[in-house]
């Protein structure tokens, strides 16, 4: 089937590494929480707030920050909620050009374009100010839908909204959530991109490429691929075997 449209993750996949988000104090460091254990929780047991069940950025911090320690101050949680939120403005409103010149060029080629984040309210509070707001034929946040990846749900919200099958998509993506193989199992190609998370977690990087169909590095490679090369061009090959790298440019 003819490649027609790429759907990506947003953070740690467009975004730039995380250590030049800013230069504000990490959430987990401003609560005074070593940041395994902040991240743990953010990542493993918050699924209200990626649900939107709970929007209010101050509340957020304070539920999450006293399941951990319910002696934090109020003080020290409106702090930390503050610097949280301008911490995923900046990075919002600071996209990589490589992100953007790659989405533009996608687009010139005839692509659509589709945005899945796991996402909080707080975090994506500066969505109008980015400009990857204007990059997507369809944006699927979950705390705006309720549904959180891997669900296949919020992959097919998605894939409806971009009017194509999975068959007619590949999905790109840092491999948080388990998003790839929540991809996979919905019927799209899965793509890993490891550069971004490569200073976070480069141990976890040989499994996430085991749960993909491709491997990469950075996002240009996406345009070595020949069914992107070729796209509109029925039977363009996408490359099958899990972990096989394209080449780089």
């Amino acid at each position: 089937m003819t490649l027609r449209g790429i759907i990506f993750d947003l953070f740690h996949t467009l975004t730039g590494v995380e250590s030049e988000w800013s230069g504000l104090p990490w959430t987990s460091d401003a609560l005074g929480i070593e940041r395994h254990v902040w991240n743990e929780a953010l990542t493993q047991r918050s699924h209200w707030r990626l649900t939107g069940e709970v929007r209010d950025p101050v509340e957020i911090v304070r539920a999450l920050a006293h399941a951990i320690d319910p002696t934090i101050s109020e003080e020290t949680v409106v702090g930390a909620a503050a610097f949280r939120q301008e911490r995923f403005r900046r990075v919002l409103v600071n996209i990589p050009p490589d992100s953007l010149g790659l989405l533009a060029e996608l687009r010139k080629r005839g692509f659509r374009l589709g945005l899945i984040s796991n996402a909080d309210a707080s975090e994506i509070a500066a969505w109008p100010s980015s400009p990857l707001a204007e990059c997507f034929d369809a944006e699927v946040f979950s705390c705006r839908v309720g549904l959180v990846k891997p669900e296949p749900a919020i992959y097919i919200e998605c894939l409806n909204r971009l009017g194509l099958s999975a068959g007619e998509c590949i999905f790109v993506g840092d491999g948080g959530s388990n998003e790839l193989r929540g991809a996979r199992q919905v019927g799209l190609y899965s793509v890993f991109v490891s550069g971004a998370i490569e200073e976070l977690w480069p141990e976890r990087i040989p499994a996430l490429a085991e749960a993909a169909d491709l491997h990469i590095r950075a996002l240009a490679e996406l345009l070595s691929l020949s069914a992107i090369n070729a796209a509109g061009v029925e039977g363009a090959p996408l490359p099958r075997r899990l972990g096989i790298p394209v080449s780089r440019p």
